[in-house]
């Protein structure tokens, strides 16, 4: 994990200690980020675990924990936004966005889309045969 004020990179295999990872590289850029308002730091972590989450769980494809799936994110904080570009090798995911919604309240799952789409201001997609690419922004919320 390579950080430095106002940017991180992960880099590893998509399973539960890449997100571990990514929320800790989240919180090392918290430290110098104090132009970034409480509500604008939860509801970007929100999305970023929600999109690392889904990644990781997805790539147990066919049943096959650990089946080589890396993945990559390169957060920034800057001063006007939030980003993360997740990319990584598993194959292209195909999501219907219109079709993307909360679920019933007794679903156990398939909130993560919903919510990042909710949270934030540009979420974007793209996939080929060499993997996916995730782009999250967050406009900062301005100061008074």
């Amino acid at each position: 994990m390579a950080t430095d004020s106002r940017r991180a990179h992960v880099a590893g295999l998509a399973g539960p200690a890449f997100v571990e990872h990514v929320l800790d590289a989240l919180d090392a850029l918290w430290e110098n980020a104090p132009h970034v308002a409480p509500e604008d730091r939860t509801l970007f972590a929100l999305a970023v675990s929600e999109v690392s989450t889904n990644i990781a769980t997805h790539a147990d494809t066919a049943g096959e924990p650990d089946a080589g799936i890396t993945v990559e994110v390169d957060i920034e904080v800057g001063a006007d936004d939030l980003v993360a570009t997740f990319v990584d090798t598993a194959d292209p995911a195909r999501i219907d966005w219109d079709a993307v919604t909360m679920p019933g309240v007794d679903s156990e799952s398939g909130r993560g889309l919903a919510l990042s789409t909710a949270v934030l201001d540009d979420f974007e997609h793209s996939g080929d045969a060499t993997g996916n690419t995730w782009v999250l922004r967050r406009h900062l919320t301005p100061r008074a």
